[in-house]
């Protein structure tokens, strides 16, 4: 049974001190109901999560007490990959139609504060300072660019085109290009990413309504479907957001195995994908996605970039509104943004940073703590 997606909904991302975090999350759904047709009392179930804004479930407070199955999710920044997951499988299993996926959060100023004992670690990790992503995050950064001869010339290239892409977004947070040198010289915050290499903790909210893919033309002229939905954990010898430790022995990603495994579900390859949105949490780890995911060599990376092949017009676009360094992170939301834009794409509806050449074929790969990956092929 196929799945289809017939509505698409998104409070834009950044700061909104008039709103909630539900308040947007209630606001991106009531916008993909609009767009599919539909109210809320059509819908059978719900998936969604938070990290910061509260409980996902208590947005029927907002949208009306209908009595659906409303299930919280949270899988860190992969929550939204996860929450699709689980409405994909719900309505491929056959027992729901039609159903909403939702994420939404609404951070404070500054860094994530993760305690270790939440991660199943010992004080000591906090102590050394690793508990900062943005720490830990270099330190891998730095082992990939040794290890394949990438120099810091890609991690400008990733952050100019992000801040280019976010500026021509309505619904971005940072819209203002910056220049290759106002990148370079920025502030070095944790060797080798300097300021506007990372995202920011932010706000925001995006929704999707699907249904069986039998229905879809009921309820719009311009279904996508969902091909693929994959979530997969880290293997023992895989160096990830709070690994206490480097193994011996290395092993894949797990973004390695939810590619693989997608790509699997979908019967098709990397070379059949015309956009794609990868977790870019910082510079540094579009540029690991990348080959993670299969559209390139471990060590290609910097030749692409400096081609313009990650453009909107380049042969591998790659986050086409800017992803998480222009929108920031609102942690809940920021799987399902992904998905937002890979659909605007596939429908021609993106403007300005539209994707030539009628896109068929999409992707979204989304990382979380401690160490999982989600990823989504979408397709016309």
């Amino acid at each position: 049974m196929d799945v289809a997606i017939i509505g698409l909904g998104l409070h834009p991302f950044g700061r909104s001190p008039e709103f909630t975090g539900q308040q947007q999350g209630a606001n991106a759904i009531r916008a993909a109901l609009a767009d599919a047709g539909l109210t809320w009392k059509d819908m059978q179930f719900a998936y969604g999560g938070s990290q910061d804004a509260g409980n996902a479930d208590a947005l029927v407070n907002e949208l009306g007490l209908t009595g659906l199955q409303f299930t919280n999710i949270w899988n860190g920044c992969a929550t939204g990959g996860s929450s699709l997951h689980a409405a994909y499988t719900a309505i491929k299993s056959g027992e729901y139609d039609i159903g909403c996926v939702v994420g939404f959060d609404k951070h404070s100023r500054g860094a994530f504060n993760p305690k270790p004992a939440d991660w199943g670690l010992d004080d000591w990790y906090g102590e050394t300072g690793m508990m900062l992503t943005t720490q830990f995050f270099a330190l891998k950064t730095q082992r990939y660019l040794h290890d394949h001869g990438i120099s810091e010339d890609a991690l400008v290239r990733v952050a100019e085109k992000a801040f280019f892409n976010g500026s021509i977004t309505p619904t971005a947070w940072r819209r203002q290009a910056l220049s290759y040198d106002e990148i370079a010289n920025s502030t070095m915050v944790s060797d080798p990413l300097r300021k506007y290499m990372f995202c920011s903790p932010a706000e925001g909210g995006a929704a999707l309504i699907l249904c069986n893919a039998k229905l879809a033309k009921r309820f719009t002229s311009k279904p996508l479907y969902l091909k693929a939905a994959a979530v997969r954990t880290r293997h023992y010898g895989s160096f990830e957001v709070f690994s206490p430790s480097q193994a011996m022995t290395v092993a894949d990603a797990p973004t390695v195995t939810a590619s693989k495994a997608a790509f699997e579900l979908a019967g098709i390859g990397p070379e059949d994908i015309d956009v794609m949105q990868l977790q870019d949490t910082d510079s540094g780890t579009e540029i690991i996605h990348m080959a993670e995911n299969g559209f390139c060599e471990h060590g290609e990376q910097e030749k692409l970039l400096r081609e313009g092949a990650t453009r909107i017009d380049g042969r591998l676009p790659v986050n086409t509104d800017g992803g998480c360094l222009a929108n920031g992170e609102p942690v809940g939301a920021s799987g399902l943004r992904q998905v937002y834009e890979v659909c605007v794409q596939l429908r021609n509806e993106a403007g300005e940073r539209q994707v030539p050449n009628n896109p068929q074929v999409g992707y979204t790969h989304v990382y979380g703590a401690p160490g999982l990956s989600g990823v989504n092929i979408i397709s016309r």
